[in-house]
């Protein structure tokens, strides 16, 4: 499993209005029962957290807080579900509003350029600490929760439970965002097929070994090749070994960087991100984050043979392996077309979009059998 990126929520500057809310107990408590379930903390501690949120929010009853992110299932639940619960427990109105993944890296560096509070709020890769740490237009949340933001900072709150801290910590050592959730790079493939005992002889025979999941690139290919060439019809539909896209778009581009050339073996060993040569391939400056170059000529490695072997594969397999039209999908519409349940594999998947594969089957997700249960 790779890290790709970690999306988290990095504070601007404030512009609040009013607008009626109310807050109680009821609200809480009914929320604790209806949403906040199953929970790490017993019901009697959500009871006791929720009251210090009632209490330390009573200063900001009716202000309205506006937050931006890109449109992504975890996202929708936040706009939809948690602003509606935070607004009934505190008396806080909250517009989380959701654009692509584009208009939101715009809409951020226009507010950093023109000093103009489009946003109070922005949930967005945490790709940008090092800008946001250099040009200090956001909120330094160690010292904010420390100083000026230490009454309505949760007692509660562990930084240290967060999973991807070091991606949100910037080179001075501040913390400057606050993981929201995280892209890890997974393998998804189709069990059903691979436990199929005709195909695992029929793979056997032809590669020298059992058909399972692959531990290296070659075995990956094979498993594509195999599918798409030999079997090329299961119960009546034409399948394919591989997904991809290959839409010219901001997710392309994070397609190729985030991860994908590391995994190919482009960066240096170290975490968060390799050092001296980061997963995208760029050398940084020794002690600084500061970028000293990405071709090879001044250090760097993002045309190096890793990386070339990586971009060469992606498009190989996306000609050779993948359902027509792929290389025309952006990554939002490879989503629903791998859910036509025609594709054995692929090796590049997002944990963020684990529940779209778990859709019900009357949603189209013919991934999935009659009880909901993954094929």
């Amino acid at each position: 499993m790779a890290i790709r990126r970690t999306v988290s929520l990095a504070a601007m500057m404030l512009a609040m209005g009013s607008v009626p809310a109310f807050a109680d107990m009821d609200a809480a408590k009914k929320w604790i029962d209806s949403e906040f379930q199953p929970s790490a903390l017993s019901k009697d501690e959500q009871i006791k957290e929720m009251e210090w949120f009632v209490k330390a929010a009573e200063p900001f009853k009716g202000m309205e807080v506006n937050v931006l992110s890109e449109t992504i299932p975890t996202h929708e639940y936040e706009s939809k579900v948690l602003t509606k619960a935070f607004e009934e427990i505190t008396g806080i109105k909250v517009n989380h509003q959701l654009l692509g993944e584009g208009e939101v890296v715009q809409a951020v560096q226009t507010q950093m350029q023109t000093n103009r509070s489009l946003y109070d709020g922005y949930v967005n890769d945490s790709d940008l600490i090092g800008t946001h740490s250099r040009l200090q237009s956001a909120v330094n949340l160690t010292d904010f929760m420390a100083g000026d933001g230490k009454d309505v900072t949760s007692p509660t709150l562990d930084i240290d439970d967060f999973m991807g801290k070091s991606f949100t910590t910037g080179p001075d050592g501040k913390l400057w965002q606050l993981p929201d959730q995280q892209f890890a790079n997974l393998y998804w493939f189709r069990k059903d097929w691979f436990d199929r005992k005709d195909l695992q002889e029929k793979f056997k025979a032809k590669y020298g070994y059992y058909l399972g999941v692959p531990v290296n690139w070659s075995a990956y290919e094979d498993i594509a090749e195999f599918f798409s060439k030999d079997v090329k019809e299961i119960d009546g539909v034409q399948i394919y070994g591989h997904m991809d896209y290959g839409k010219r778009a901001p997710d392309l581009g994070w397609r190729m960087t985030d991860a994908w050339l590391s995994m190919a073996g482009a960066g240096s060993k170290g975490l968060p991100n390799g050092c001296p040569i980061d997963e995208w391939g760029i050398r940084m400056e020794e002690g600084s984050c500061n970028p000293a170059g990405a071709s090879v000529s001044r250090g760097g490695e993002t045309n190096g043979p890793a990386s070339v072997y990586a971009i060469a594969k992606w498009d190989e397999w996306l000609r050779n392996y993948a359902p027509p039209g792929a290389a025309d999908y952006d990554f939002y519409q490879s989503l629903p077309a791998l859910s036509q349940g025609n594709v054995a594999q692929q090796i590049f998947w997002y944990t963020a979009f684990t529940a779209s594969m778990v859709a019900p089957k009357a949603d189209g997700n013919n991934t999935v059998d009659d009880s909901g249960t993954p094929l």
